[in-house]
Parts: C-alpha cells; structure tokens; sequence
C-alpha cells in the first residue's frame, strides 16, 4: 500500500454516540420516534444530512429544510462535543500514527460525510493541519453521493495522487467500508469504535479489524521505496 485515507468520524475521532444522541433527538422531532439501533447503521452512518432527513420524512427534502435540520442538529452536535472535554480527542494512537505517517512521507487524507462546518470544528479543536493538507481534505460540499457511493473514495485516492487500489482505507460504519470497497480501494481496516469486533470480522472487504490505532499493521506500507525514505 502507497498511502492511506481516513473516514473521520467514529474512526480517528470516536463520536459516535454524540452523534447518536443528537440524531435521535431530531429523529424524534421530525416522526415522532427516535432511531432505532438499527437504523443508525443502516441510515446514519457515512450518509449525508440529506440523505437522513430524506429517509427520516419519507419524502424528498427541501434545501432549505436540509440547511435548517441540519444546522441545528450539528451545533447541538458540536456543543455536546465540548461539554465532553474527557473524551474530545483523537483516537487512541491516532496521533501516533499520524505522527509516522507524517516522518515517513506517506500520501493520506481524510474522507467524511461531514459537512464543512464540522470539519472547519475539527480542523481548529485537533489541530489536523499538522497532519493534512487541508485542501485534499473531502467532505460533504453538497454534490458528494453519500457513503455507499464510492465516489468519496475515489475523489480521495485522486487528490492523495494514488490509485484506489493502492490505497488504505480505515473506517468504523457499514455504509463507508461498502463505499470503499465499491471504490476498488486496495485494504478496508475496519476499527471497532462502537461495534464488537466480530461485526466487522463478518464484512466483506474487510481485511482487518482494530480496536484502536496502537493495533494499526504499519507494516503494510513497508516497500523499497519506504526503507529509502527512512534512511535519507
């Protein structure tokens, strides 16, 4: 493998509850039920704002009802973020990992369902400029098909200046490891963030599962042209 790209949320930060809570209190607000668990995976997770609210009304949504439903349930989102300063931070060795990547060279980006205003949040609170080029950075810009789609991957794998299939993937949700698989992207690690292990271990695609980024097999980039940058 060449390079790597990163789902975000639920993967180098783990969310997913807040996200949970959040979307279950606007769930309840626009059918009068909240999500079930099943249809957080289902429905939620690696799909955009549009899709959930779609999916959520039973019906095509205006933009201006997106706009406004999803403005809100992310500053929610966003305040619950930080009324949890104990756990808004990245991933267990995430920074570690970053940090490797970084001294080795090695192509990455990040690939979210996100819309800017969020990953404007992330880039300030976790400092992510040291680790990306903020301007390879995809997330949702409103003409992005939401995970399963793989054209978040692909768009990724091109800004990163690599093919697909030489690429990594790291992601936490159904629909973002069947978008990368779809993507033809060459190695799909799923970390277990929310599910058990075992979730994933049953995935196609799925080549490898990790609990946290300590686990994360760096020897999958190793290649004579690694070995020539660690030496110079």
């Amino acid at each position: 493998m060449q390079g790597i790209i990163f789902d975000f949320n639920g993967t180098l930060y783990w969310d997913s509850q807040l996200h949970y809570d959040a979307w279950r209190e606007y769930s309840a607000l626009l059918r009068d039920k909240p999500f079930t668990d099943e249809e957080m995976r289902e429905r939620m997770f690696g799909h955009t704002n549009s899709d959930i609210i779609e999916y959520l009304i039973g019906k095509k949504p205006s933009q201006e009802m997106v706009e406004k439903y999803g403005k809100e349930k992310e500053a929610v989102y966003r305040k619950r973020c930080l009324l949890n300063p104990e756990k808004f931070k990245l991933a267990d060795g995430a920074i570690e990992l970053l940090d490797y990547l970084k001294e080795h060279n090695i192509p990455r980006t990040i690939a979210t369902m996100s819309e800017w205003d969020n990953v404007e949040f992330y880039i300030k609170e976790f400092h992510l400029e040291k680790w990306f080029d903020i301007d390879k950075i995809v997330y949702s810009d409103g003409t992005i098909p939401g995970k399963p789609a793989p054209d978040i991957f692909l768009i990724a794998a091109k800004k990163i200046g690599l093919n697909p299939n030489d690429c990594v993937v790291v992601e936490d949700a159904i629909a973002g490891i069947n978008s990368a698989r779809s993507a033809g992207i060459g190695n799909i690690i799923a970390i277990a963030s929310l599910e058990p292990v075992e979730f994933y271990q049953k995935m196609e695609g799925v080549s490898q599962v990790i609990q946290s980024f300590y686990e994360f097999p760096r020897s999958i980039f190793n290649s004579p042209l690694l070995a020539v940058s660690s030496q110079s």
